[in-house]
């Protein structure tokens, strides 16, 4: 391999040195950039965090949140069975799905692995609501108008104290691509 006049290899600059056999004994050093070798085959990820993280079964708690069988649910209920004759002890849960309200149930050995979602919460103001959706303001400003009115008691909830002019916030919860309204708090005067 053959260095640049400085003898120092070349830094900060994607490259790459492709290697050739010649007649004699020695080999010959081409130097080859990135863009030589573009063979267009890029996959494209998603922008921003995964949806699920990995996390051991018996370190889920209580109140914290699983996915069971594809939903993202909060743990209302976890019990754990003693080491039976093959070694494990499995961990019987019991969530409810954090947007529907359904009960979903799973055992799995302790020491396996179970996803875990990426649940966010944050608060928006109100600024409108206008054909089933909500327009919401953020803490810098920007207005969104994506998020549904929930078809809930909570969404006349919301219909009513928007009716009634009230100055309010709604805690919009997302997780596995989905984004819902669950809950609303008057703003502090």
């Amino acid at each position: 391999v053959s260095l640049p006049h400085n003898n120092t290899p070349h830094v900060g600059r994607a490259c790459a040195v492709r290697l050739s056999r010649q007649s004699g004994p020695g080999l010959e050093a081409e130097e080859i950039s990135m863009a030589d070798h573009d063979d267009g085959e890029f996959s494209k990820g998603g922008a921003g965090a995964s949806k699920t993280y990995p996390a051991q079964c018996s370190s889920l708690r209580k109140n914290g949140y699983v996915n069971l069988k594809g939903h993202p649910c909060k743990i209302v209920e976890m019990s754990t069975s003693k080491t039976g004759k093959h070694g494990h002890a499995k961990v019987h849960l019991v969530g409810i799905d954090i947007f529907t309200g359904k009960k979903y149930e799973d055992i799995c050995p302790s020491t396996h692995n179970m996803d875990v979602p990426n649940v966010i919460r944050k608060d928006f103001q109100v600024v409108n609501i206008e054909e089933g959706f909500l327009s919401l303001m953020e803490d810098g400003g920007g207005v969104r108008d994506d998020v549904r009115l929930p078809e809930s008691d909570l969404g006349k909830e919301i219909q009513a104290k928007f009716d009634n002019e009230e100055q309010f916030m709604v805690t919009v919860v997302s997780a596995m691509d989905t984004e819902m309204a669950l809950a609303t708090k008057n703003m502090a005067k």
